[in-house]
């Protein structure tokens, strides 16, 4: 299983954003952490700064926002990829689909997040419609968080039930946790402050990737 590390730019220097982004060109995605405030209690960054960042790596947004149906197409329409929202604020089906369906259409790739105390089986409705799932492995909204072992129990359940599934796991993972992450089944590593506060940063990269 090909793993991929996934540098969160939550964590990078925003006063030289594009040097720090060339800096991890080692890794396969970079992750835009976009909060809005209300469904987490930080707020970042929206599509009109990260359409500025060049980079041949391709863009994940996780979006942790109360409306991410209002916020999909300002990052579709800067070519982000791969498009994640939280489960936990969008709850009914029909939504689910719709918004999936909708970030589909556009060429991206469709991805719901789970919080570290909802279950997985809080997804069995969209489970086979998502390109990935996002395990959260912090409480959502601030770098630099301690990893919360348990939850290393839902990517278990999740591989199991679903080899070929794309899981992402989020939140205190640096070399230690990314092997835990990895021999429990997670594929899609996103890291912060473990690559952007490293001095070798293409070290750290390959340390997370298990390589």
């Amino acid at each position: 299983m090909k793993i991929l590390v996934t540098p969160s730019i939550l964590s990078a220097d925003f006063g030289k954003m594009q040097s720090e982004v060339d800096s991890v060109a080692s890794a396969d995605w970079i992750q835009l952490d976009v909060m809005d405030g209300h469904f987490v209690p930080n707020l970042s960054f929206g599509a009109p700064v990260a359409k500025w960042i060049k980079t041949d790596l391709q863009l994940d947004a996780h979006l942790m926002v109360s409306n991410p149906a209002d916020r999909i197409e300002e990052f579709l329409t800067i070519g982000t990829k791969h498009i994640t929202f939280h489960a936990e604020t969008v709850k009914d089906t029909k939504s689910r689909r719709a918004l999936i369906e909708a970030i589909k259409k556009r060429g991206a790739t469709a991805g719901i997040a789970l919080n570290p105390d909802t279950p997985v089986s809080e997804i069995d409705d969209v489970i086979e419609e998502v390109d990935l799932v996002l395990i959260m492995s912090v409480h959502p909204g601030f770098a630099g968080q301690s990893f919360i072992p348990s939850v290393l129990d839902k990517v278990r359940e999740l591989r199991k039930s679903h080899p070929d599934l794309m899981i992402q796991i989020d939140g205190g993972i640096d070399a230690q946790t990314a092997k835990d992450a990895r021999e429990a089944g997670a594929n899609n590593l996103v890291a912060a402050s473990a690559i952007f506060g490293a001095s070798d940063r293409a070290t750290a990269i390959r340390e997370i990737r298990g390589n």
